[in-house]
């Protein structure tokens, strides 16, 4: 019960808080080995460590030295208080345990506690006499503290929160402050995006404080609860429009901690062939410099990060204004391939709240964007005309037009909502209403104008209807692609005339625009069946704009502004082998740029899909081939060439074995892979994930899996009742059944902080004496509480199932093709040697394909080198995810801006216990928890 108890107090910590425990009986010593006289930031990672010490830690003999215990901690303590470390608040230690030891106590308040009481102590009994239970209340009531008596574990959870009644006292009684905080992301209820895909969405959720205003006879300071809302982070996100950051840019925002609220890299969710699609364990917590991945850093990065990096950080946690650049690597399709690219920063705070928003532009074509729009309200022409059929699509996550949330509208499409608002934009008394309507009171909730208030993006939906009119008049006029300056109509024009394609088998063509629009046009001798499974490619691509495929055409146009980018599924060899029949797609994209006064802009990518066999037999008519009036003894048709199409990450697009498509090369001939980076043909590139997950079925939390409800914002504003030193535990679970009523979640969820035990002989009951001493900072925020008051048990020592994961840093080693060193009409021949004992040598000749981001690759066969593995596939960095790795580099925080820890008239308040009937203890288990609570209310 003594474990559970302490576990409870580390649940009401958050990322605000600094804390450690210490286990003492005739010596003291920190229970976490890597947290040796120091305090550690309550992240989830730290939480996950102590509650792993704590569930491991066993029962030791001895006299317990509380005394000693407590120097110790008003020692840490005075230390972080003088060196201005932590958060400088308010400050607790909290002592668990059965009493005894207690000898000698009132020595060390004297001398470090007494008369003004800095520190508070709170000390809970489990077991033990009435005697004991005196002298715990004794020091409790003595240093502006609270006592309880814990004889069940379904009183743990419930008692241990009288901390954060008695925290929040001086904030009460000044009447005041009424600090506003916003918790750490989490995954919440359903999003409400017409697209929804029945998943959950991020949140944060936003309360404030009530206090009980009234006059007692005897003096007190009720803290009555706190009321809030949950926020989509999707609503936060609306308001910096992706269009108009352009592609390959994107914002996001830092809180106090460096830690964001969200980023285009932030992956809370999970999903391969050994897991099913759950939490990333510490995606609550996932630094700026987690996701931003510098190229010109250490290969450690997450220990040697860039200065350029750090005072981008630095500034964003302070809230200042102003700009930088940055070199940084950009992995896709899941950390198989990479490029790097330099960006642009833009950043500055969000008034009133703690985070800093940024926006980040590639440099060069970022910097610059199309503005080219059609003329709505006064056209004399229906502009619904453009959007006939139903061979087009809209991002379904941007705001286009919408109305109020409380409005009676609704709709099934987001492309059904757009017709909605382009027929009313016809009418007479059409009005834009560029502003978002403010939010509805009480007042004016039941006028019907009020409840139809709408938004419309001016800008967004008038470059959508320009694209649309563009690509109609292309429709109307598909074959004389010359009679139009419009550079994406006559590119479509080309694609659909016997051109470059004439002798693929194209299945679809298609076009996304900056403005969100997807168009497509299916080949009728080879659109799919009705029972097909695989989703249609609009399906697929509905937020084209935001698609891999569309973001590197952009970015290879800098590269190559004439070619196609081409790729194909990946694979990785351990595919079954596939009997349905279904050919294998070439996805081949070409990004549009309009150019004017010198500066250019990406305005659209076309693109088409082909059968890769079509393209496979042209290969082979052209390599097997000698060219007219040439003489060749080796053809890639023959035994001794072996003769390969590679992208430009290293992935075979076309092989004489067609198994090999979508393999990474390395994995067929790691060899000769090695020698093309060699001969700087590629270049490695390793790309660290610091939000990585790997199997472990040791951990004692990872089997310890339930399903996400709506529960889980409940934590969050737990963690504000303990962390803002506010709370309102008798309400908490009717606020949240009422706010929450989405009852199942179809996420499995690794939560690693409950304790979820089948039989409860497995727990040690009235056995434990732990001393809790707590030095925190401000605003500690509650993670992820049991969502059932039943008792807490020790979490099970085995994983209850295959998918068990643990945090973990892991790397890949990636490959990018250097343009530059190839030439399109000549091949660079290279060669291995020694590479087997009869002295052989293995020639090679790379050549690249013009107008394309491809290269030819012929390897001579006739030499049996050994041929070495390469993968790319990301594996656990050397030295794991620990503590004590963490520590030693703790990056720099802002203190939440307001702290009340004191008022004059606290000491006249004289409720600072309760007892309860006592249980006899058998063992004596003595542990000390640091826990410094230097509180601050945000």
């Amino acid at each position: 019960m003594a474990k559970s108890t302490v576990s409870a107090l580390l649940d009401t910590l958050g990322p605000n808080d600094f804390v450690n425990i210490y286990r003492y009986s005739d010596t003291v010593s920190e229970l976490h080995q890597c947290y040796t006289k120091i305090l550690a930031q309550a992240v989830p990672e730290t939480i996950r460590e102590l509650k792993t010490a704590v569930w491991g830690s066993e029962v030791t003999g001895g006299a317990a030295n509380l005394t000693g215990a407590l120097t110790t901690a008003f020692e840490i303590l005075h230390r972080y208080n003088r060196t201005g470390q932590g958060c400088q608040c308010n400050q607790a230690i909290a002592v668990v345990g059965a009493g005894g030891g207690t000898a000698g106590v009132k020595t060390v308040f004297r001398t470090w506690n007494w008369p003004h009481m800095p520190v508070r102590i709170f000390t809970y009994r489990v077991g033990g006499d009435a005697a004991s239970g005196h002298d715990m209340k004794d020091m409790a009531c003595t240093n502006k503290g609270f006592h309880v008596t814990i004889n069940d574990h379904s009183e743990v959870r419930h008692k241990v929160l009288h901390l954060v009644e008695v925290l929040a006292r001086p904030m009460v009684m000044y009447q005041t402050l009424h600090p506003v905080h916003w918790s750490p992301v989490y995954v919440g209820g359903r999003s409400s995006s017409l697209d929804d895909d029945g998943m959950g969405q991020l949140m944060t959720s936003v309360t404030v404080p009530i206090f009980d205003r009234r006059n007692h006879t005897q003096r007190e300071a009720n803290l009555l609860g706190v009321v809030g809302t949950d926020v989509p982070v999707d609503q936060i996100k609306k308001l910096v429009p992706p269009y108009k950051l352009g592609v390959n840019g994107y914002s996001f925002m830092v809180d106090n901690n460096g830690h964001v609220l969200y980023h285009p890299d932030l992956r809370p969710l999970h999903t391969n062939e050994e897991y099913t699609e759950t939490l990333r364990p510490l995606y609550s917590s996932v630094d700026i410099t987690d996701v931003e991945l510098l190229v010109d850093s250490d290969e450690n990065s997450r220990v040697n990060l860039t200065s350029l990096l750090l005072d981008l950080r630095h500034d964003m946690i302070e809230q200042r204004e102003g700009e930088t650049e940055m070199g940084v690597k950009v992995a896709y399709e899941g950390m198989r391939r990479v490029g790097t690219r330099r960006q642009r920063y833009f950043y500055g705070p969000v008034e009133g709240t703690p985070y800093s928003l940024a926006a980040v532009l590639p440099d060069g074509y970022g910097m610059y964007e199309l503005q080219a729009e059609q003329e709505i309200k006064h056209s004399p022409i229906n502009v619904t005309e453009y959007f006939k059929g139903d061979n087009w699509k809209i991002h379904p996550d941007w705001v286009y037009c919408e109305y109020a949330s409380t409005s009676d509208q609704t709709f099934s499409s987001p492309e059904e909502q757009l017709l909605h608002f382009l027929s009313r934009s016809g009418r007479p008394g059409w009005k834009w209403m560029s502003l978002r309507p403010r939010a509805l009171t009480l007042h004016n909730a039941h006028k019907k104008q009020d409840r139809d208030s709408y938004y419309c993006d001016k800008t967004l939906v008038q470059s959508l209807v320009r694209d649309a009119m563009v690509i109609k008049e292309l429709d109307a006029h598909i074959g004389h692609a010359s009679h139009h300056t419009h550079p994406i109509a006559t590119l479509m024009a080309l694609l659909t005339r016997q051109g470059r394609f004439h002798k693929f088998v194209v299945t679809l063509s298609f076009i996304a625009t900056r403005s969100g629009l997807l168009k497509w046009t299916e080949n009728v001798n080879t659109s799919r069946t009705a029972d097909s499974s695989e989703p249609h490619f609009s399906e697929k691509y509905a937020r084209a704009f935001d698609s891999e495929w569309y973001r590197r055409a952009v970015e290879h146009h800098s590269i190559e502004p004439e070619s196609f980018v081409f790729s194909v599924p990946f694979r990785d060899g351990s595919e079954p082998e596939d009997f349905s029949g279904k050919p294998t797609l070439v996805l081949a994209t070409h990004a549009v740029f309009v150019e004017s006064r010198g500066h250019r802009a990406p305005a659209a990518v076309v693109g088409l899909h082909f059968q890769l066999d079509s393209l496979a037999r042209h290969f082979l008519n052209v390599t097997s081939t000698c060219t007219a009036g040439s003489v060749c003894k080796k053809t890639c048709a023959g035994d001794e060439l072996d003769c390969y199409i590679l992208d430009d990450n290293g992935f075979i697009i076309l092989s004489e074995d067609v198994s090999q498509t979508g393999r990474f090369f390395g994995q067929v001939d790691g060899t000769i892979m090695d020698s093309l980076v060699q001969d700087r043909i590629y270049k490695k590139v390793t790309v660290h994930d610091h939000q990585g997950r790997c199997p472990d079925s040791r951990s004692p939390f990872s089997g310890a899996s339930n399903k996400l409800t709506p529960m889980k914002p409940l934590a969050w504003l737990g963690s504000y009742f303990t962390n803002l030193l506010t709370i309102w535990y008798p309400l908490l679970e009717t606020i949240h059944a009422r706010a929450h009523p989405h009852a199942q979640e179809e996420l499995d969820y690794e939560d690693y902080e409950t304790e979820d035990m089948e039989h409860e002989e497995d727990v040690d009951r009235d056995r434990g004496t732990y001393e809790i001493i707590i030095d925190g900072l401000g605003g500690s925020e509650k993670h992820e509480p049991p969502l059932s008051p039943g008792p807490p048990r020790e979490p099970p020592r085995e994983a209850a199932r295959s998918a068990a994961v643990r945090p973990c840093d892991t790397s890949a080693e990636l490959f990018t093709l250097q343009s530059t060193r190839l030439n399109a009409a000549q091949p660079l021949k290279g060669k291995l040697t020694n590479c087997h004992n009869s002295g052989c040598e293995r020639p090679f000749s790379v050549q690249k394909i013009p107008h394309s981001n491809l290269i030819l690759l012929v390897v001579d066969t006739l030499c049996p080198c050994g041929a070495k593995r390469l993968d790319v596939r990301a594996r656990e960095a050397g030295g794991g995810r620990s503590a004590c790795r963490r520590h030693p580099r703790a990056l720099p925080r802002r203190r939440p801006r307001a702290c009340v820890s004191y008022h004059p008239e606290e000491i006249e308040i004289q409720s600072c216990g309760r007892g309860g009937r006592t249980e006899p203890t058998i063992f004596v288990f003595s542990v000390i928890v640091l826990r410094i609570l230097l509180k601050f209310a945000t």
